[in-house]
């Protein structure tokens, strides 16, 4: 649907530049989400929230490592019943991991669509505020390719500095 959009749009423009002169820009929103201070500080902040869940996890996937080793080594010299025990204990804690990677995962990707809504929210607000006082006819974003001369980009993250 966003293509045949766009593909009308661009059959159309020609038509467009003929009446009135056309203003157009574009913003590089990955560059936005990757640059501004505004992301910077998100990022930041979900780095110390979920700091130390990775570093228990890390902790987990230690655990698992020593102990595969340990049985890799040490599993003919051990008892049968010890030997079972240290391989329910792996089995254990590998699905314990597995489940504590997908959890943080799910949440982290949670917080980081909270944290960045904030943040696309404010670039809409800056990106509609250029484009009226500047008197832009169309602002695209994510485009294949766009001149420097159309690219409102730095505009936009100084704006958001402020």
């Amino acid at each position: 649907m966003k293509r045949l959009f766009i593909f009308l749009l661009v059959l159309a423009l020609p038509a467009a530049a003929q009446t009135a002169e056309m203003k157009i820009g574009y913003v590089n929103t990955e560059k936005v989400f990757r640059d501004s201070q505004l992301a910077v500080k998100a990022q930041k902040k979900l780095e110390k929230e979920f700091q130390n869940r990775e570093q228990d996890i890390q902790k987990l996937v230690k655990q698992a490592r020593d102990l595969q080793a340990f049985l890799e080594k040490e599993g003919l010299t051990l008892s049968e019943a010890e030997r079972g025990k240290k391989q329910k204990d792996l089995a254990n804690l590998s699905r314990d991991l597995q489940h504590d990677q997908r959890a943080f995962r799910e949440d982290l990707n949670q917080r980081k669509n909270e944290e960045f809504a904030s943040v696309q929210e404010r670039a809409r607000k800056v990106i509609m505020e250029i484009a009226e006082k500047e008197k832009y006819d169309l602002i695209l974003e994510n485009v294949v390719h766009a001149s420097p001369r159309v690219d409102i980009t730095d505009r936009v993250l100084k704006s958001l500095e402020r």
